[in-house]
């Protein structure tokens, strides 16, 4: 099976759905999110990385473009691309070193670097249902 979908109704089913997803994704290390400005891809990725092991407070890396959190030993990368301008600022953090280090990266906002994007990720599409729900798509590529 190549594809999900988790229908999220509350905050309170988020962990279940991102316990779903981390299942779903196996060996996958790259998540890209895609969904409209307040849909809740950053409030999805702190439930992802709960899940996964972080301890520390999680927020979207907005002008930072990367935060890193330590999870169980492992490094998470995660990414907003939502205010670069261009493809070069991208290659001027780095993204390379991230993308390609065998850590798990979340990246929100990836059409902004498409190109950019490994051959192979999860991606998450969320849709805003209404206020209360969301429909998670998850697929591999």
């Amino acid at each position: 099976m190549n594809s999900i979908k988790i229908e999220v109704n509350g905050l309170t089913e988020l962990e279940n759905a991102a316990q779903q997803i981390v299942s779903f994704a196996g060996e996958e290390q790259i998540f890209i999110f895609e969904g409209e400005m307040g849909a809740g891809k950053t409030t999805l990725i702190k439930s992802l990385a709960k899940v996964l092991g972080v301890t520390e407070v999680v927020t979207s890396p907005t002008f930072s473009i990367v935060n890193e959190y330590e999870a169980n030993g492992d490094i998470i990368y995660h990414f907003d691309f939502y205010r670069i301008k261009n493809l070069q600022e991208a290659y001027d953090i780095g993204y390379e070193e991230y993308f390609y280090s065998g850590n798990k990266c979340f990246i929100e906002w990836p059409a902004k670097i498409e190109s950019l994007i490994p051959e192979h990720y999860l991606k998450i599409e969320i849709d805003v249902i209404n206020e209360n729900t969301r429909l998670l798509s998850i697929s591999k590529n």
